[in-house]
């Protein structure tokens, strides 16, 4: 618990023994609940979280908005917090991002990894799909938002029930922030953090994934959604 609020966390894995490992090391106390789920792992993350004491739910159908969903189905928090098993976001800044959330007074909360103070964190050809995804959202839905792309949210559970959420790949990362902004009565502020380098192998395709990333932002503003 957290100044009254139960807390859950949601970590999404693919082959992250290494990193979920020095993930859930620094976990703070006062988390009520960790949930990892393991979306088709071949080598030892299941064993690893299960035996730091979370929660692991195998999701087989791979994506990063399939797992995402399957967690928010088990988490039980009044507040969820979001991170990736890579170690790269910063486990030690959730009592931060928490307390920041309470004093802002909103139900959701992006954690900005820009700007990138880890050289070593980010390509330079990623940063400049980040921002060009990030330019492209803040346009399609008229708010700025510095980080469209970021994995590290802080959000009232209670708020997934207004939200449609459809991408089962890496797009619900931005998907869930559109969500957000779009969804009367709910507050949405950014707050930076530091990023660091991952450990273990990297999923994600550059190309692949952001020019999708971006067909997604431009689809869903014209396709979908009563709300506006």
């Amino acid at each position: 618990m957290y100044k009254g609020l139960s807390i859950t966390v949601v970590i999404p894995c693919l082959n992250e023994e290494q990193g979920i490992e020095q993930v859930l090391t620094r976990m703070p106390a006062f988390v009520d609940q960790v949930i990892v789920v393991d979306n088709g792992s071949t080598d030892r993350t299941a064993d690893v979280a299960t035996s730091y004491g979370a929660k692991v739910i195998r999701e087989n159908v791979r994506g990063y908005g399939r797992a995402y969903k399957r967690g928010f189905s088990e988490a039980t928090g009044d507040v969820i917090v979001t991170l990736d098993g890579d170690h790269s976001y910063p486990v030690d800044a959730i009592s931060y991002l928490i307390e920041a959330f309470l004093h802002l007074e909103v139900d959701f909360l992006n954690a900005s990894r820009f700007p990138v103070r880890d050289r070593q964190a980010m390509s330079f050809k990623h940063h400049i799909g980040n921002l060009i995804l990030s330019i492209a959202m803040s346009l399609l839905y008229f708010h700025w938002v510095r980080d469209s792309q970021s994995g590290m949210w802080v959000f009232r559970r209670a708020i997934l029930d207004k939200m449609s959420l459809e991408s089962d790949g890496m797009a619900f990362s931005e998907e869930i922030k559109i969500e957000a902004l779009k969804t009367s009565g709910v507050r949405f502020r950014e707050i930076n953090i530091q990023y660091s380098s991952r450990l273990g192998e990297i999923k994600l395709n550059p190309w692949r994934d952001g020019f999708f990333n971006l067909w997604f932002l431009v689809r869903k503003r014209f396709t979908s959604g009563k709300r506006g």
